[in-house]
């Protein structure tokens, strides 16, 4: 019956009647009165129909705040739902009511009820921006309603990430779908006491309506009796910020249709059956949409290139987004690249980052705080790599571990949210917990103790360098690939391109410290393999380290020799020549004095070079053949393989001036002599000089358009750039070869091949880009 008196003789029609009364009084309808109560809309229904026997003293409380009643209404209110309530009357067996007894605990929630607790989900965000994907892929999880498993969803991530900010928005989401009540509980995951499973237990039966009498003492006693409850509701359950798996599993369901969404900056990786949502740093437009809905879209829309620096600068995180838009919309005249500005200096970015009662600095606290000693210095000195992401073992080079220990630490990081898998084998920081770890080395550990762990993972960094790097020498490095194979290049190229932010900042440290002979005999070893990356703008920073560091020690002929070096990054790789040329005079003048014929002869080939390329011919001509001269002299690899440069050298100048047809004479005794070279020592130099000396023939027919027969030479290239493992010059003979293609009526097949290439080029990996320093 919706009215009148039940069978216990309780009037039951009381309260519904008042309850409504006062309600349309207010002038609120049940939607609003609900929202302002905190209680779902069908229990409103529900007790306004007669439906619900007696809510609870709290619910009452908060429906009488709601309706702004004075004191006496809402005692009024208060007693019309206590008549209501039941008296503890027992069944008997097999259904028979028994005869009233002394009042004992009895395990009662009403259904549908959940919402009108203390737990009752907080309001959503209104600016809520972005995490559509995995919005979806969790509404799409709670869609069904007769799941065979219990829906329990972990979503896991770093702190800042706008976990909790996710799980109540989905909740909110959700609460159509789930009537019978959306609950929210924190369980205090980063505090020093966590909240215990028991306590949890308590807290969400209280919610459910288990009278505080009603509920058991033990913990596995009162997770039975949440799951005998739970079984048949429709209800959403966010436990946010968890610390473990212990502290989560008694509140997961056994059965029934209700969602458990888990927030946990830990991966909580041992608890089983659940679905996993990753969440990671928003993406730039996101960022910027963000930034727009907090601090006002025109404002934003009107600054596009100072909000993406803002975004990158917050790291694309959340909660420093956040952050960043309530200070914008606290000093409306502020222009957005002002705080820019501001957050740009990294030692007050952190400062910077916190208003109110909103700060990231205490996030990574929580979590830093709560490591053990040894995972606090390993994730401090992470924070001392160079590289935007770093192997384990360069991590244990800095932390002063096994490199296998180090990979244990950094796993339990990853599991702990603060440093991120960037690739099976390497990891990350995020910029600011980047920050915040080198706030901890300053604090935790001394001047001495940094200037040691950087001088030791230095001199590893720097002595695997140089290692590497003679394995491309050809005085060094020919034998040992011949009989190692391509795997023992391989190796070689791909840590040094893997680790060039390490070396190169190990290389300026070792400068700095004053170590000069470490810095020398390192670019040194690595001159050769600089050869392969034509295109990076890191070997200038590198030979203008060798070349001080061999004036700080008064070695003139090293300096000669990596004066040299600088030229020819100078004219080859940044194609500055005129300045290519002035060091090559420099480098000549330091050679002709220590009597090295040998650099004499470079420094004329790269004075020669840059000389051609600001198409001063003649003088180019007569500088490659002093060279020539010079190279004739010595009887070393070095010297064969500058002949053979001065070689090509000169057929360039040759087609440079239209004598393309004595150009291709000479080019292809230059190529016989590369092929000897190759022959001689099968090592990947000699093979890249094959390629280049090839690649060049090419260009000397294409310039005759004899393109079937310049088609055949970039073919011959491609060879022997495969021989050497793709370097990023081989790109130049692939754009000819399409070129030669089409000028044959080919052009699909010029289409396929640039394509394929394309994406074979694509799948080794972009080269990296240079390190900032």
């Amino acid at each position: 019956m919706a009215t009148g008196v039940d069978g216990t003789g309780t009037d039951v029609g009381g309260f519904s009647r008042l309850l409504a009364g006062h309600r349309v009084a207010a002038g609120l309808t049940q939607e609003e009165l609900a929202a302002a109560a905190g209680v779902s809309l069908r229990a409103l229904g529900d007790m306004e129909r007669g439906r619900t026997r007696g809510p609870q003293r709290r619910t009452v409380q908060a429906l009488a705040v709601a309706l702004g009643l004075d004191g006496g209404q809402a005692q009024e209110l208060d007693r019309a739902a206590q008549s209501g309530r039941p008296r503890g009357v027992r069944p008997g067996r097999a259904g028979v009511p028994a005869q009233a007894a002394p009042r004992e605990p009895v395990h009662r929630a009403s259904p549908g009820v959940a919402g009108q607790s203390a737990l009752a989900l907080p309001r959503d965000i209104a600016d809520f921006t972005a995490r559509e994907g995995a919005l979806a892929a969790l509404v799409g999880l709670a869609s069904d309603d007769r799941p065979a498993h219990p829906r329990v969803v972990l979503v896991s991530g770093q702190p800042g990430l706008g976990k909790t900010a996710f799980a109540l928005h989905a909740a909110h989401v959700l609460a159509g779908r789930f009537p019978d009540g959306q609950l929210s509980l924190d369980l205090g995951g980063m505090s020093a006491q966590p909240l215990s499973a028991r306590d949890a237990l308590g807290q969400v039966l209280r919610a459910l309506g288990v009278e505080d009498a009603a509920v058991p003492a033990g913990t596995e006693e009162r997770a039975g009796l949440y799951r005998a409850l739970v079984r048949e509701r429709r209800l959403v359950l966010v436990l946010d910020d968890a610390a473990d798996e212990s502290q989560v599993r008694p509140l997961l369901p056994g059965s029934g249709p209700a969602v458990t969404i888990v927030t946990s900056r830990n991966a909580l990786p041992g608890l089983e059956s659940v679905h996993r949502l990753g969440l990671d740093v928003l993406a730039p437009a996101e960022a910027a949409g963000l930034l727009a809905r907090i601090a006002g879209r025109e404002r934003i829309e009107a600054a596009p290139d100072a909000t993406a620096e803002l975004a990158r600068l917050c790291g694309y995180l959340p909660l420093a987004l956040r952050i960043a838009g309530q200070r914008l919309v606290a000093r409306p005249q502020q222009p957005v690249a002002h705080l820019v500005r501001q957050l740009a200096v990294e030692e007050n970015r952190l400062d910077l980052l916190e208003t109110g009662d909103l700060a990231v600095r205490p996030a990574f606290e929580l979590s830093y705080r709560r490591l053990p000693a040894e995972s606090r210095l390993v994730l401090r000195r992470c924070a001392l790599t160079a590289g935007p992401d770093f192997t384990a073992v360069v991590a244990a080079a800095y932390a002063g571990r096994a490199p296998g220990r180090t990979e244990l630490v950094l796993e339990q990081l990853v599991d702990a949210g603060l440093v991120q898998p960037a690739t099976p084998d390497r990891y990350r920081l995020h910029d600011l917990v980047r920050l915040y770890a080198s706030e901890r080395l300053a604090v935790d550990e001394t001047a001495g103790e940094l200037a040691e762990a950087r001088t030791r993972a230095g001199r590893w960094i720097l002595d695997r360098a140089a290692g590497y790097g003679l394995r491309f020498d050809p005085e060094h490095g020919g034998a040992a690939a011949a009989t190692a194979g391509s795997a023992h290049l391989t190796e070689a190229a791909r840590w040094l391109e893997d680790e060039h932010a390490e070396w190169l900042a190990a290389l300026y440290q070792a400068e700095q410290a004053g170590r000069y002979r470490e810095v020398v005999d390192t670019a040194e070893a690595m001159h050769w393999f600089s050869d392969r990356l034509l295109s990076w703008g890191i070997w200038a920073e590198v030979f203008q380290l060798s070349v001080d560091a061999a004036r700080a020690l008064g070695d003139r002929r090293a300096e000669g020799v990596h004066v040299n070096y600088l030229a020819w990054t100078y004219v080859t790789c940044l194609h500055r020549y005129q300045r290519g040329i002035e060091l090559a005079a420099e480098g000549l003048e330091l050679a002709q004095e220590s009597g090295d014929r040998e650099q004499q002869g470079w420094a004329l080939t790269y004075l020669a070079s840059g000389l051609r390329y600001l198409r001063r011919h003649r003088e180019a001509t007569d500088a490659f053949h002093r060279a020539a001269d010079a190279f004739a002299e010595l009887d070393s690899r070095a010297a064969m393989i500058g002949r053979l440069v001065t070689l090509r050298g000169a057929a360039n100048c040759l087609r440079d001036s239209g004598r393309a047809e004595e150009a291709v004479d000479v080019r292809r005794r230059a190529l016989a002599g590369a092929l000897e070279l190759v022959e001689r020592w099968s090592a990947p130099l000699m093979n890249l000089l094959a390629a280049m000396t090839a690649h060049e023939l090419g260009l000397d027919r294409a310039a005759l358009k004899r393109w079937p027969a310049a088609e055949k030479a970039y073919r011959q290239a491609l060879v022997h750039y495969e021989a050497v493992g793709r370097p990023d010059s081989m790109t130049k003979t692939l754009t000819e070869l399409g070129t030669a293609l089409i000028e044959q009526g080919r052009p699909e097949e010029a289409r396929e091949l640039l394509t394929e290439a394309l994406t074979d080029l694509s799948a080794d990996g972009p080269r990296p880009a240079p390190p900032r320093h």
